[in-house]
């Protein structure tokens, strides 16, 4: 059966926000110092559309935040003082500015020295507990903030995004308090912020499947800390965490392995903050299929279906999405030991794009207003952005449960009428532009040769299809499921 979709080409557009460009999610702080992180920003600068980096831990232990002073080594241990050194998270962020990018600036996690607590997550053992006292962390904080002005100016600061925490509501691992002991947090943070120049963006919960926002939101109200922007995620898994987000759309729609429930958190979300009047930016600045660090399926086109398939349904929903992750630089429940191991990234260790990250780069191609799509359905649909010469149309099919049996089914699309220009059509599929297959293809190496990576990279392009035929105002062309194509018309 033929799925036939019908852009309305000469009818309302509407904006079609680049919201899943400016934001690009690195595993910790810390590896934005390593060549090959910032070469892998560079590419998402260049090919995806990002202007933003979100990176946290970055008073992490690795980043000496908080030390003895190296004149004072031969002091006895009672005699010396510890105070802030902001030499590593200079250079790491201006490793960023020298791209041309920006850092949204988490203020996490604690230094030792400020807590009583044990909490501590990843393998660098942050410590994620309440401070002690939140007067020495708010002087911490704001110190911080006005040696960058001094370093950077004000101009350059107020134009980066400040961040709170990291999913307070995963307590025992990311926060070691209590939801009314993170809001103090955050009000403590707000303020430390705020004394620093009342116009830097500052922004929370940061929380995980959506939660605490409208009781995040009554705390600020009545504290006098409203945030700026409000920041969470969500991953279309966290289903089986019976999450207290909220949600709009059918029970059906909530149930384990549904493709829909993460579209259903962002709609549910976008309703309640409506009803509030909130005006301000949404950042789901940490979103994706699945949390899984090993998953096998993230790269494989059903991931890259499952990106198409949300941003075209909710990407105006919200102001920022950023997936995770931007690489597979990471260690958060272990190292991989293989080029390709079912992690997180859109870029493997060596910058191998997968294709999650094509998927991206066919939204980030799409332009900037869309119109209507008749003959589509909640797993196979288009979007259909116009343009003065032609348009472009991001077409993805979804299956109904991760585990269904790939099939082949042909696809029409309406071209704009008395269109006689170019058309040309990229597409993913279980092999189609698949790095990773080729990898499979080389005996998947788990420590690829410089030869290798080199035949790897001079593969790892979108390459056209050439089975698209054009006929009476009709494009034609076969797409798997799961698959994502991109017609683009010249």
């Amino acid at each position: 059966m033929t799925l036939r979709l019908i852009p309305d080409w000469s009818g309302p557009q509407t904006p079609f926000r680049h919201t899943f460009a400016p934001l690009a999610n690195v595993d910790q702080f810390r590896w934005l110092g390593r060549a090959d992180q910032r070469e892998h920003l560079r590419m998402a600068r260049d090919e995806l559309g990002v202007r933003h980096v979100r990176a946290v831990a970055m008073y992490s232990p690795e980043m000496r935040v908080w030390g003895y002073d190296l004149p004072d080594w031969r002091l006895k241990e009672a005699d010396k003082k510890k105070k802030p050194n902001w030499q590593l998270v200079d250079y790491h962020i201006e490793g960023l500015l020298e791209l041309g990018l920006k850092p949204i600036y988490t203020t996490c996690f604690v230094p030792d020295d400020f807590t009583d607590g044990t909490t501590r997550c990843w393998p660098d053992r942050n410590n994620s507990s309440m401070p002690r006292d939140l007067k020495q962390w708010a002087d911490f904080v704001a110190g911080g903030i006005r040696h960058h002005i001094a370093r950077y100016g004000l101009d350059e600061v107020k134009s980066w995004y400040f961040e709170c925490w990291n999913e307070p509501n995963l307590q025992g691992c990311f926060f070691g308090g209590s939801k009314e002991e993170f809001f103090q947090l955050w009000s403590a943070t707000w303020r430390a912020v705020k004394s620093v120049h009342p116009e830097l963006r500052f922004g929370g919960p940061s929380t995980a499947r959506g939660e605490w926002i409208p009781e995040f939101l009554d705390h600020a109200a009545k504290d006098g800390t409203t945030p700026d922007y409000l920041i969470t995620h969500v991953y279309n898994n966290d289903s089986e965490s019976q999450p207290l987000s909220p949600f709009d759309g059918p029970a059906s729609h909530k149930v384990k392995d549904s493709p829909h429930f993460a579209t259903g958190v962002v709609r549910g979300l976008r309703k309640t903050l409506d009803a509030r009047g909130f005006c301000g930016e949404v950042h789901w600045n940490e979103w994706g299929r699945s949390w899984f660090p090993h998953d096998p399926l993230k790269e494989t086109a059903l991931e890259a279906a499952f990106i198409a398939k949300t941003m075209g349904e909710v990407s105006q929903q919200a102001d920022g999405f950023g997936f995770w992750s931007l690489s597979d630089i990471y260690d958060q429940c272990g190292y991989q030991s293989s080029e390709f191991q079912g992690h997180y990234g859109m870029l493997s260790l060596h910058g191998l794009r997968k294709p999650a990250w094509h998927a991206h780069a066919m939204l980030h191609r799409l332009g900037t207003a869309q119109v209507a799509v008749a003959g589509g359905n909640d797993l196979e649909n288009a979007v259909a952005t116009p343009t003065a010469s032609g348009g472009s149309v991001l077409v993805w099919r979804y299956p109904q449960t991760p585990d269904a049996v790939p099939e082949s089914r042909n696809v029409e699309i309406a071209l704009p009428p008395g269109h006689s220009g170019a058309v040309q059509l990229f597409r993913l599929g279980a092999a189609e532009n698949s790095i990773v297959e080729r990898w499979r293809a080389m005996g998947s190496p788990a420590y690829p040769t410089p030869r290798q990576l080199a035949d790897l990279k001079a593969q790892d392009r979108l390459q056209p299809a050439r089975d698209l035929t054009v006929s009476g105002g009709v494009a034609r062309f076969a797409l798997e499921r799961p698959g994502v194509a991109l017609l683009e018309l010249g």
